[in-house]
Order: C-alpha cells, then sequence, then structure tokens
C-alpha cells in the first residue's frame, strides 16, 4: 500500500505543476474561451490519467494479496491429507474413550470386535507411515492393545506420525513408487487407499457404538 501512495502523490504532484506551467504560459485574456476550453481539457486528460493508474495498482495489489497468502501456506495435497488424518483421530481417539467397556464387542461371530478396529487403525498408521518416509517396520508386529487408555494413546500417536510423514512429503514424493500389500502404487494411491478404508472402519466404529447406545462424542 506504501508503493500505491508514492506512485500516486507523485503522479499527483507531476499534474499539479503541469497544470501551473500551462497557466502561466497561456495566460488568457478576458473573454478569451478558447485558453480556457483548452485548460479545461487538459485538466481531464490528466484527471483520466490518474484514474486509470490507481485503478491499475489497485489491482495489483489485490492480486499480489491472495499470491502471497498462498505462498504461505502447506502444499495444497498434503495439506489436505494431514487434515483429514487429524480429523480421523480426533473420531477414532473419542470412540475408543466412550467404547472402554465394549472392547470385546462384536456384532456377530467372525468379524472384528471394537477393540479389533482401533488396533487395525494402529497398524494400518505404523504401515503407511514407514511406507511414505521409506522407513518401513519389519519388526514382529506389536501385541493387540486391549487396555482403553493405552488404545487412546496409542492412537494419538500412530495419527501424530502419520502426519509428520505425510507433511515431510514433496510434490514429487507423492508420485514416487512404493509397495503396499503385495501391490505397487504410488505414494499418493497408497494415502488415499489407506484413508479411505479408515473412512470406511470409521463408519463401522460407528455402527458398533450405536448398536451399544453409545453416541458418538462429536454427534453429543
Amino acid at each position: 500500500m506504501l508503493v500505491l501512495r508514492g506512485i500516486l502523490s507523485r503522479e499527483q504532484a507531476h499534474r499539479q505543476e503541469h497544470m501551473r506551467g500551462k497557466k502561466r504560459r497561456l495566460r488568457p485574456a478576458v473573454g478569451v474561451t478558447s485558453s480556457t476550453s483548452h485548460l479545461v481539457n487538459i485538466e481531464e486528460f490528466y484527471m483520466k490519467k490518474f484514474l486509470i493508474q490507481y485503478a491499475v495498482c489497485a489491482l495489483s495489489v489485490a492480486l499480489m494479496v491472495p499470491l502471497a497468502w498462498a505462498q504461505s501456506q502447506p502444499a495444497g495435497l498434503q495439506a489436505a491429507f494431514a487434515k483429514d488424518a487429524g480429523t480421523l483421530s480426533d473420531k477414532f481417539t473419542g470412540l475408543a474413550r466412550v467404547m472402554s467397556a465394549k472392547y470385546d464387542w462384536k456384532p456377530t461371530q467372525g468379524v472384528r470386535s471394537v477393540a479389533d478396529v482401533f488396533n487395525l487403525i494402529v497398524k494400518e498408521n505404523g504401515l503407511l507411515a514407514g511406507v511414505l518416509s521409506g522407513t518401513p517396520n519389519r519388526g514382529a508386529p506389536p501385541a493387540p492393545i486391549t487396555d482403553p487408555e493405552k488404545m487412546q494413546e496409542a492412537l494419538k500417536a500412530s495419527y501424530v506420525n502419520l502426519q509428520k510423514a505425510i507433511t515431510a512429503l514433496s510434490d514429487n514424493d507423492l508420485q514416487a513408487p512404493v509397495k503396499l500389500f503385495g501391490r505397487d502404487w504410488t505414494k499418493q494411491d497408497a494415502l488415499m487407499h489407506i484413508l479411505e478404508d479408515q473412512h470406511e472402519h470409521l463408519g463401522q466404529s460407528i455402527a458398533y457404538a450405536r448398536s451399544n447406545g453409545v453416541v458418538p462424542p462429536w454427534s453429543k
């Protein structure tokens, strides 16, 4: 805005000085309308020029502000994926808390229990974070978590690690090839696949809660 004010101030000063010079040279006599008309035309010309320059400067500033803001933000896809992971973290952790007395419950035999779903999410997050960062965990899988407090901590920690791995990716990294579940993916495709799968499991966990008369904490 200081640049804009400087440009406009210089233009106004230049126009005023030019008009004073014109008036000194012309010095019209009383009743001579041609000189007066000429001065009016000059005044209109400079007024139009001034307004055009003002509009151009204002438009330039208006275009520069959102561009500067956008450049200060994280990369688009990485930020969106990290935000989605944060939302999943909040909801799964909340469900792990309100369903603490129902970890063994399952709708029928042969399907995952409440705790099984939460443990699967922790496992997926660790697997995906390793694939994205290039440091896969090749050790033995940890024992299933059954304690509600430890489950909530594990869910939060797994999502924090996943978000770190996501935000560390460059745009080129998103297109890098990786192996996941024995298949070839890009890192972006692997990330989308896991997050979509987790949204399905979130729906499953919500249904488990509702079946037990438990209201998800964000719905209260």
